[in-house]
């Protein structure tokens, strides 16, 4: 039985010399790194506010939704034609809103301030309707 056990301890010895014959150490090289693009220049870069924790958001130009990173909520980017300004009634700060909305907040004094006929879009059609050629013509 001990001889058996010599035998078994033996060949365990010899299957755990070293690797295979043929097999190397791989060769560790460098790679040539991918050129890192530049960060955004600043005039690419757009900001608003979270509209649900009130935090200012910068993000890289053409995005359409921005996440914020401290309460996680998706907001929507507006471009700026569909985007008003209108002074606040309460404070005169200049607010910004959707077109469309009948009314603003003020985040500083919470006056709502009426959007009147002179801040509303005109509707689509007649933005994309062509004026008409002057008679006599």
């Amino acid at each position: 039985m001990i001889q058996t056990q010599e035998v078994k301890m033996r060949e365990k010895q010899e299957d755990d010399d070293g690797p295979p014959p043929g097999w190397q150490q791989p060769i560790h090289t460098t790679t040539p790194s991918l050129p890192t693009p530049p960060p955004p220049r600043p005039s690419d870069m757009g900001q608003l506010v979270c509209g649900s924790c009130r935090r200012l958001l910068a993000y890289p130009g053409g995005f359409k939704h921005v996440t914020c990173a401290c309460c996680g909520t998706e907001n929507l980017v507006l471009q700026p034609h569909q985007v008003g300004q209108v002074k606040c009634g309460g404070c005169a700060v200049l607010l910004m809103y959707p077109y469309g909305a009948p009314r603003v907040r003020c985040c500083s004094c919470r006056f709502e301030t009426e959007i009147g006929d002179h801040n509303k879009r005109p509707p689509l059609s007649e933005q994309l309707r062509k004026p008409t050629p002057p008679k006599g013509m």
